[in-house]
């Protein structure tokens, strides 16, 4: 089992928005693959909406509920990408610890 401070912070939340975490000594395991695959979905969705909302604030004439909706999922996707560099800090940060 691996120790507590080596758990790898998952891309998804559990039962009432709690965090999920791997307990492995296999980086390359099928969890693990499933959660690189999932934060690279979740980066390049983020990115994507970045970009539809830097167009979409360059509009004079946005519609302000279009840009509170897509403010809105800019905040979803930016909760993602917090949870991505917090997960993938500590991995590297446990990494540097063993020799």
């Amino acid at each position: 089992m691996t120790p507590q401070n080596e758990l790898r912070l998952l891309p998804w939340s559990g039962p009432d928005g709690k965090p999920c975490y791997l307990s492995t000594d296999d980086s390359s395991g099928y969890m693990s693959s499933l959660a690189d695959n999932i934060e690279a979905v979740q980066l390049g969705m983020a990115a994507d909406l970045v970009e539809q909302v830097s167009a979409e604030l360059r509009n004079r004439d946005a519609d302000p509920e279009n840009l509170r909706r897509m403010l809105t999922e800019l905040t979803g996707a930016l909760q993602d990408v917090l949870r991505v560099a917090t997960s993938r800090g500590h991995l590297l940060a446990v990494s540097e610890l063993q020799p």
